[in-house]
């Protein structure tokens, strides 16, 4: 990790963000004193959920009436 200033964290703000992404940490500085730190997100895994067919059978349930007209809405139905 290294710090600068807030001055050049404006100039060089390319550079800062180039190094974080090579997994490096950013303090940015204002008067030596610690204001900001740069780090990086870690990649998020795009695939969550098994993506096989029917592999959620059993898992879900939906009632018989399910696409009935609710009762406080009838008379908008009509």
């Amino acid at each position: 990790m290294y710090q600068v200033d807030v001055l050049e964290a404006k100039e060089k703000l390319l550079e800062l963000i180039e190094a974080v992404m090579r997994g490096e940490e950013v303090e940015i500085s204002k008067d030596n004193q610690p204001v900001v730190k740069l780090v990086g997100i870690p990649p998020v895994s795009k695939k969550r959920w098994p993506s096989k067919a029917g592999s959620a059978k059993g898992m879900v349930w939906m009632s018989d009436d399910f696409d009935e007209p609710l009762e406080e809405f009838k008379e908008y139905m009509e």
